[in-house]
C-alpha cells in the first residue's frame, strides 16, 4: 500500500461532517414545530350535532373529524421529523461498525 492508504488517517470530509449535525438538528426543528402546531391548533369542541327524528334523511358529516385540520398537519410534520432521527440513528450506527470489526473466519490459536 502507500503511504497515503493507512486506515488511521481517513477523515471524514467537510461535507459528510456538516450533514452530520444538520440532519439531526433538522429532524429534531420538524419535531418540535410539528408540536408546537399540533398544540395551538388543539380545540376542545367536538363539533355539533342534529337531531331530526321525522325528516326521513340521512345525515352524513362530511369533513367531521375530532382533530382539526391544523392539528393534523403538525402531527404529519412531526412524524416526518421522527422519522428523520431514526434514518439518521440507523446510518450512523450501521457506518460505525467496520468490516475489520468482524471476524473473518474461525481463529485458530
Amino acid at each position: 500500500m502507500g503511504e497515503h492508504n493507512t486506515s488511521g488517517d481517513r477523515k471524514a470530509p467537510k461535507l459528510a461532517r456538516l450533514s452530520a449535525a444538520v440532519v439531526p438538528a433538522a429532524g429534531l426543528v420538524a419535531v418540535l414545530v410539528g408540536c408546537l402546531v399540533a398544540w395551538s391548533n388543539a380545540s376542545a369542541g367536538i363539533g355539533w350535532f342534529a337531531y331530526a327524528p321525522l325528516s326521513n334523511q340521512l345525515f352524513l358529516g362530511s369533513g367531521m373529524a375530532f382533530v382539526s385540520q391544523g392539528t393534523q398537519v403538525g402531527l404529519a410534520v412531526a412524524v416526518v421529523g421522527l422519522l428523520v432521527l431514526a434514518f439518521w440513528a440507523g446510518y450512523r450506527i450501521g457506518r460505525r461498525a467496520s468490516p475489520t470489526d468482524q471476524v473473518a473466519g474461525p481463529r485458530t490459536e
